[in-house]
Order: C-alpha cells, then structure tokens, then sequence
C-alpha cells in the first residue's frame, strides 16, 4: 500500500488548490459587485487602460510610446531613450523625463522602472482600486495566481501518480485500479480549471472583474486607426502590439519584471 500515501497526498495538493480558486473566484465576485456601479457610464483613460492590462510597468510603456510617436523622445533601437522635447504634458510625462535625467539620455530599462514606480502610477492605482476596478494591494491571492497554483497542483498529481505506477514495490491492488485513484484528484484540478476559464476567463492581476468589462469595451470604443486606437492597443496587450520594428527593438533590451 506504498501508493496511498502518495495518493494522500495528491488529494490534498488538489483540494488546497480547488479551494483556494474557489475562494478568490467568491472575493472577486463581491468586488465585482462592489465595482458595479463605478463601471457604469464610465470610461478608462490611457493610463487606467494601461495599467488594468499590464500594471506600474505598462502604464509606463504606452507613456514611452506616446511620446516616441509624437517625436517628443527618440527611443533607439540600441535601448537608449533621448529627450527631443523637455516639456512633459502630464505628470508620467514628467515622470519619464524625471527619470531619463538632465542630460538628456538614459538606458530605457531604468527610465522604465523609475516611471512605474512614481506618484503618479500610485495615484492612478488608488483612483482605480477605490472605484472598484482594479485589485488592492495586499488583497490576497487573485483568480490568475489561484488559477496557477490549481495547474501546479495538476502537474503535482500527475507526477504523483507517475511515482506510484513506476516504484518497483508489490502491491495487492492492480495498478490500474491505482491510476484510476489518482484520476479523481486530477479530475478535480482539471475541472476547476474549466470552470474558472469559462466563469472568470481572462484572468487578471490588477483588474476586478468590473475594469475587466471596461476594458472588453475599449476595442469597440477606440474603433478606427488614428492614434488613440494605436495607444490604446499597445495599453491592452503591450509592446508587442508596437508596430514600428525600430521601435519594438527598442522595448526589447529593457530588463524584464516579472507581470510588469
């Protein structure tokens, strides 16, 4: 009866794991219904767009590229950024310029990392959280984390499982009978999951699920191809949505954080 152990185990891998999603999936529903009112007849600026999508590190991105695209800042393909224009039109503006410095030149990866980190991210975070659109600091674990740790814990049963079929120990039960076992906690991670793709999907780590449907409706709001539509494409899904391959180039020597 070596495998019971492990089957123990497994089981409470994947009940930890269901329950923990379950109770996330419960906390975004109540913030959900929290933020109900706010999305109503609302809409998002660039920034709040930005930072729904990708957070601190996003919003300072699409500030990057909107001042690139104005011709304001020189972002070359090097990794560089150089101030054209000093004069910054709203605080993360400023916040960019601030952190390239006075002379005028700076590696992007810093400039980035300074801007994400300035009051005035902090500022559109508190607006958006106390409008019940994006998720508090310190909140707990969200759907996306829960939803990981559920695949983790998928992964975790099967290499149990595995374990259990391949030890060379007798046992009085055949080993079919023993992966069908080890199926019902497999079937319980791989169910949860299928819920919660289908029931909280796309999963988010700074929208609640309110600033999740104002930003479902951004596409249709930004319609055509001017520049707003490309800004707001770039706060929704990112530097890869950069047109420009110089441009892209440029992205692509930052440091990567990780969910920035």
């Amino acid at each position: 009866m070596f495998w019971v152990p492990l089957l123990l185990l497994a089981w409470a891998v994947a009940g930890v794991a269901g329950l923990r999603l379950c109770l996330s999936a419960v906390r975004g529903a109540a913030a959900s219904t929290g933020g109900r009112g706010a999305a109503e007849g609302r809409g998002l600026t660039l920034y709040e767009a930005a930072f729904l999508s990708g957070g601190p590190g996003r919003v300072a991105d699409v500030t990057l590229v909107a001042m690139a695209r104005q011709r304001r800042l020189l972002l070359a393909h090097t990794g560089w950024a150089t101030v054209v224009d000093p004069r910054g039109r709203d605080d993360m503006e400023r916040s960019v310029l601030g952190a390239i410095g006075p002379g005028g030149q700076s590696p992007i990866a810093p400039v980035r990392a300074a801007a994400a980190t300035a009051d005035p991210v902090h500022g559109i975070a508190e607006r958006l959280v106390g409008a019940g659109l994006a998720v508090p600091d310190g909140a707990g674990t969200t759907v996306a984390d829960a939803v990981r740790q559920v695949r983790l814990a998928a992964a975790a049963v099967t290499g149990l499982a595995v374990t259990a079929l391949l030890m060379p120990v007798p046992s009085d039960v055949p080993r079919h009978l023993v992966a069908l076992w080890f199926a019902l906690p497999l079937i319980l991670t791989l169910g949860c999951l299928a819920i919660a793709r289908f029931e909280a999907h796309p999963y988010s780590r700074w929208a609640s699920p309110a600033g999740q449907r104002l930003l479902g409706a951004l596409p249709r709001e930004a319609g055509g191809g001017d520049d707003r539509a490309y800004l707001t494409s770039v706060a929704v899904r990112g530097v890869h949505a950069v047109g420009e391959p110089e441009l892209r180039a440029a992205f692509a020597h930052r440091e990567p954080r990780p969910g920035h």
